[in-house]
């Protein structure tokens, strides 16, 4: 299917994506992912815990300082422009 969509259409697609809901977005980007890798569920479900873990601990730690999620959806739909 890959080699079919040309780029017209995978532009049309991604629009369509980024329509969605949040929790749909999500819930396709989790999809795609576990697409292109072997990946189980299961070992995509621990290993997003322990990235979480692991940022958490960055930002307790002071390593990291937190961005609020309205600033990052405003840099990113300034990047997609």
């Amino acid at each position: 299917m890959g080699m079919k969509l040309n780029t017209m259409n995978i532009k049309q697609i991604e629009s369509e994506a980024l329509g969605l809901s949040e929790s749909d977005r999500a819930e396709l980007a989790q999809k795609l992912i576990l697409s292109l890798d072997a990946t189980s569920q299961e070992d995509l479900d621990e290993a997003w815990l322990l990235k979480a873990k692991h940022r958490a601990q960055e930002i307790d730690d002071g390593v990291v300082q937190p961005i609020p999620a309205e600033e990052v959806r405003k840099k990113a739909q300034a990047l997609l422009r």
